[in-house]
Parts: structure tokens; sequence; C-alpha cells
């Protein structure tokens, strides 16, 4: 299969986190790599949603917390990741979005993965300018009549992106997982250049 950007379908399973700040395309390219190698793109959104929609018993601790406004705890997350990665349309790989995001879930993937003898192959972070992104945001807000995202907020969100995963990239940079990616530009350049950094490993 030919990919995006020209590059040729990797062989073999391929594991991947996609890390990246608010209005760096995250969403897109997850989908457009997803497609790329015939793997699932995997968000923990996704995740929460479809365990809520089927009923499942985690799904029903889930909505629990959601419907109360909170955040769901870790313990849970975890579970409801283990579970969808112990589905079978992830034999050949899979692409993780949102999971982790703490150091702790860090460990706790490895257990996931080491379980079965599997690691993480890469960590795509996709790197934006700052004052870039924001541009973007609040062009985006405008479009969608979202108000309540000043600059302000935006940069605030931004900082905390910053904050929650600078040691998570500290964590998997010291593996020499890290591919760092600039998220800017073209979607189909964008995309390109992840698979071109990813070929060159």
């Amino acid at each position: 299969m030919t990919v995006p950007g020209g590059a040729s379908d990797a062989s073999g399973a391929l594991r991947l986190l996609l890390i990246g700040p608010p209005g760096a395309g995250k969403g897109t390219q997850a989908a457009r790599l997803s497609e790329a190698y015939g793997i699932p793109a995997i968000s923990t959104g996704d995740i929460f949603r479809e365990n809520v929609k089927n009923g499942t018993e985690l799904g029903v601790q889930a909505k629990g917390y959601m419907d109360a406004g909170q955040y769901v705890p870790d313990s849970l997350t975890n579970d409801l990741v283990r579970d969808r990665l112990s589905q079978p349309d992830v034999a050949d790989g899979f692409l993780l979005d949102g999971y982790p995001r703490t150091l702790q879930q860090v460990e706790e993937l490895d257990g996931i993965l080491g379980v079965d003898g599997f690691s993480l192959d890469a960590v795509v972070v996709l790197t934006a300018d700052t004052d870039e992104v924001v541009t973007r945001l609040l062009k985006r807000s405008a479009e969608q009549g979202r108000s309540d995202d000043t600059e302000e907020v935006i940069r605030k969100r931004l900082d905390v992106y910053e904050e929650q995963t600078a040691p998570l990239v500290a964590v998997y940079d010291e593996r020499g997982l890290v591919v760092n990616v600039d998220g800017l530009g073209d979607i189909d350049v964008v995309t390109g250049r992840i698979i071109a950094a990813l070929a060159a490993r």
C-alpha cells in the first residue's frame, strides 16, 4: 500500500503514540496515519464514548464520573485502555492519542504492553509555534462562534499542555523513542513529514 508522502507501508506491527498541542492538527493526523499504516487510531475520548454507548461495566462507571462533571480517575482510564488494547484489531499495531497523560499512566502502558512482550515503537511529537497555534485556534473559535476561547484562555491551555506533557516526552526521549515533527503547514505535507521521519528510524 502506498501511503501519503509516497512512502511504502511499514511492514510488521507498528505501535505509536501521538502527542501534540491543541491546534496542531493531532486528530487529523491520527486519522491519516491510521489509514496509511492500516492500524486503529485510539483516543481515550473514543474509548470512553464507545464503552458508555455499549453500556459496558467500565462504561457505566466512567459515565458516573462524566455525568458528575468529574475527571475519570487514572485507575478506570487504565482499565479502559487495557481492555481496548486487548481487542483483536490492535494485533497489527495501533496509534494512541490522549493516553498516557501522566507518568503513572506511562508505567501502566509499559505494563499493559509488556504482558505480551511488546513496547511502543515511536512517540511522534507534533511541534508548533505557539503564536501560530494561538492564531489558528482564535480563527477556529471565531468560525465556530466559541466566544469563550479568548487568547488568554488558549495560551493557558497551551501552558497546561506543556506542563503535563514535558515529563512524558522527557521519559520517552531517554528511551530514544521521540520523533519531533513540525505540525504546521499543509495537511498532506505534515503527514508526509511524519511518515518520512518514522521511515528514517
